[in-house]
């Protein structure tokens, strides 16, 4: 019986692990300007296709000069 819970538990662990890797990793970077403080580019990685005029309210905040 212990050997079930526990196959279930790390099952459902390493699932939510894998779900929160998979949302991490597909985040578009946002590419910032040091100097003007405003978005210079956007790079995805899924098929959506976001710009530095509609960039997604969770992102990957990268400064660059």
């Amino acid at each position: 019986m212990k050997t079930i819970f526990y196959t279930v538990v790390f099952g459902g662990l390493l699932s939510l692990g894998m779900y929160a890797g998979n949302q991490a990793l597909s985040m578009p970077d946002v590419h910032f300007s040091y100097a003007t403080n405003e978005c210079v580019e956007v790079v995805n990685y899924t098929d959506e296709q976001f710009s530095c005029e509609n960039y997604p309210n969770k992102f990957n905040h990268v400064w660059v000069q």
